[in-house]
């Protein structure tokens, strides 16, 4: 196996991860109570940085400047970072409830940048308790954590490099905590309708895209694993040739399992071509323009 590189298990670290993921979401409720609305929820989106998971700039509730809000993985503690240099500190320990971290990092915010409410409620999740007074999760395994965020890490740039050559518009690598993933977005430009009336489909899912993105596993599918989809998806994106990779039909996406990765002689270079073997068969079968969608391989548009 290649250096860093790690394996993965869903069921090895659930309890940690599903911690973690409570912490997230805490974040991302401060995010869509203070970012700038914007197309597809991406003000909601949060993203993996070089030190854990982190909020963009948030403008202080207090008019007093902006402030960010970190998970750092590194040190293990919740970061309040107000641009004038203000700081507050929670430490993420084992055996320390998530209501209890959610409480002190909304304190950290009201005492470096004002006072600020969010919706404590849990999003696209299994469990209902609210965040602040969530007592149910309180695992917190630093060396789980570590490798969760090493292999995150190989994951996101992956993620990045597909991205990058694309010409249409795109989303940067989002870290969304409500499914607990990474994921690129790459639209066509034509709308679309959303497959339901919820809200968050009724907001994020009113373009044409296709998704490619990665996520450590969970209770439906407990392997770590890179996935693709396509919105809206025709019955043909089922039966496509993506290689490497499959499509997996309970979950109505192409997956290539990270264990695949990591036994490749090149996992990054195996993982992106799984990116775009699936990105190529959804323009095929969803009629996206052909020129935009070479762009996703590096070759520019013609010159005319």
């Amino acid at each position: 196996m290649p250096s860093g590189w790690p394996g993965l298990s869903y069921q090895d670290w659930s309890a940690t991860c599903d911690t973690l993921h409570a912490h997230t979401q805490v974040l991302g409720k401060l995010a869509v109570a203070l970012a700038p609305p914007e197309p597809q929820l991406q003000h909601a989106a949060l993203r993996l940085t070089a030190r854990g998971w982190e909020t963009g700039l948030l403008p202080a509730p207090d008019g007093s400047g902006a402030f960010t809000v970190a998970l750092d993985l590194r040190s293990h503690e919740a970061l309040v970072e107000h641009s004038d240099g203000g700081v507050h500190r929670t430490p993420l320990a084992p055996d320390r409830p998530v209501g209890e971290v959610a409480r002190a990092v909304l304190e950290g915010v009201r005492s470096v940048a004002g006072a600020v409410e969010i919706d404590p409620t849990p999003q696209e999740v299994t469990w209902s308790v609210p965040l602040d007074r969530d007592d149910e999760h309180t695992s917190y395994d630093p060396d789980q954590v570590r490798t969760y965020f090493t292999a995150a890490t190989k994951a996101a740039l992956v993620l990045a490099a597909f991205r990058a050559p694309f010409r249409g518009r795109s989303t940067p690598v989002n870290a969304w905590w409500g499914s607990f993933d990474l994921a690129v977005n790459l639209f066509s430009g034509a709308p679309a309708d959303p497959p339901s009336d919820d809200f968050i489909m009724r907001n994020a899912m009113d373009a044409q895209e296709v998704a490619v993105g990665w996520w450590p596993g969970d209770q439906r599918y407990g392997k770590a694993a890179f996935y693709a989809y396509a919105h809206p998806a025709p019955e043909a994106f089922a039966g496509g040739a993506v290689s490497p990779g499959r499509w997996e039909a309970a979950l109505g996406e192409y997956i290539l399992d990270w264990d695949d990765v990591r036994a490749s002689s090149d996992p990054s270079a195996f993982a992106l071509e799984f990116a775009r073997s699936a990105f190529r068969h959804a323009c095929q079968v969803c009629v996206w323009d052909p020129s935009l969608a070479a762009t996703a391989e590096g070759i520019p548009p013609p010159v005319t």
